[in-house]
């Protein structure tokens, strides 16, 4: 699958509107009871970007941003100003913000990734775009140093630690992030008279498996 490692201007994304999905085979039994099961793992986002549309200048700027994707061809970053960091939007990013992962003494490779915890049940999200230079790293409380014992890739979301984290100790990291997306589109309409009067384009966006 084609991805360009290029963030569709943060400007623009921000005031769109958007978040996850699932979905659920629903059932419904004779005796009144359902039975519901799910074909994904994991949830998948979708988005508006129109909604961002402020001035021509702007929608310049978005058709400009479609045509180097080819439209639905090219995959791109997005951020999602409702959900970016690993810990609360207010809060600074800090390596204690998520458990990744229980060291074995043997493994060096590690995936990020973000918990969603309600009561006692919780998700566990994958993170496959951190935004470069923010990944912090710890190991048991300590933290780690960026080039001297682990090396990030931005492009997958994988540690790679230069040497095996001790057995049973706790890998924590804090980050930003980008959601890997594409246009739900292959066309985009707008009016200049329109769009003086508040009329915005509708250009969707939608999550992707990389």
């Amino acid at each position: 699958m084609g991805f360009h490692e290029v963030r569709f201007p943060a400007n623009l994304s921000f005031g769109s509107i958007g978040g996850p999905e699932r979905r659920t085979d629903v059932v419904s039994l004779a005796n009144g009871f359902e039975e519901r099961n799910t074909p994904w793992a994991h949830s998948r986002r979708r988005y508006d970007a129109g909604v961002g549309m402020r001035s021509l200048d702007d929608v310049e700027l978005l058709i400009a941003f479609f045509e180097a994707r080819r439209g639905q061809l090219y995959g791109f970053r997005w951020k999602d100003w409702s959900d970016f960091k690993s810990c609360k939007p207010s809060n600074e990013v800090n390596y204690r913000d998520q458990v990744i992962a229980l060291a074995d003494g043997i493994e060096t490779s590690f995936v990020l990734q973000k918990t969603y915890l309600s009561g006692t049940a919780h998700y566990g999200r994958p993170i496959l775009k951190p935004v470069e230079g923010t990944v912090r790293v710890g190991v048991e409380g300590d933290e780690m140093q960026e080039g001297v014992h682990y090396e990030i890739n931005t492009e997958t979301g994988q540690i790679l630690f230069n040497h095996p984290p001790d057995p049973d100790r706790q890998i924590t990291a804090g980050f930003e992030f980008d959601v890997p997306v594409r246009f739900d589109t292959d066309r985009i309409q707008t009016s200049v008279a329109s769009f003086q009067a508040v009329d915005v384009p509708n250009v969707p966006v939608v999550e992707v498996r990389v």
